[in-house]
């Protein structure tokens, strides 16, 4: 049986938990966005040396666990002198992690819009910078959204990796929370039930942006 007095008591800890939680999300899907886009410019340049950079990144990100990543920023760069803390170890881990995902959605999206539209925007006299912005984005962005969408659900549940490098997100919220109520089941009940309000939300709010990117 659930002990309901326990969650009634314990609901604002958690709460509190996923505030933390979403802000981390915020921060990482703003960063992951920037970087996504940033990496898929350059996966699409002509320049050898730029695409190769943009490769790798995709490369490694993409073969290696987020785990490993982020235990590399927090506990290895403080070997080398730079130390982000917690918070801005798992902001930045996260950030780079969903960018080489969001990259490979944002490439696919610029690749389906058809030749002919750079073609024509040139045409008129636009430089390639200047209709690839105008022109070839936005058309993209519109064919992405749906990748871009699911990439962000996923990171907003890979947020309970950075409990690992102690930020005291959700889940390391009830991990404490059980070592003195002795109440697990009760515990990861809220914090599952706290994770799917925040990703129901954000599939609503990016549904909501597909269908008005549609018109």
């Amino acid at each position: 049986m659930l002990d309901w007095d326990v969650i009634v008591h314990y609901f604002p800890f958690l709460l509190k938990g996923a505030v933390l939680t979403l802000e981390i999300s915020v921060l990482a899907l703003i960063g992951g966005f920037i970087i996504g886009l940033a990496a898929a410019l350059l996966k699409l340049s002509k320049n050898p040396v730029l695409r190769g950079i943009s490769s790798f990144y995709v490369w490694i990100v993409r073969s290696t666990p987020l785990l490993v990543q982020l235990f590399l920023i927090y506990f290895g760069l403080p070997q080398m002198g730079i130390d982000l803390g917690p918070f801005f170890s798992g902001v930045l881990g996260l950030s780079m992690n969903t960018g080489a995902y969001n990259a490979e959605a944002i490439r696919g999206g610029i690749m389906s819009v058809p030749a002919g539209q750079m073609e024509a925007s040139r045409s008129l006299g636009m430089s390639s910078k200047l209709a690839m912005r105008r022109i070839i984005l936005p058309q993209a962005m519109r064919i992405a959204i749906p990748a871009l969408g699911n990439n962000f659900v996923i990171l907003i549940k890979d947020t309970s990796l950075v409990s690992t490098i102690t930020l005291v997100e959700l889940t390391l919220t009830a991990q404490r929370l059980i070592g003195s109520t002795y109440k697990p089941f009760e515990m990861y009940l809220m914090a599952a039930f706290l994770y799917a309000v925040l990703t129901t939300a954000t599939s609503l709010l990016l549904s909501k942006v597909e269908q008005k990117l549609a018109y």
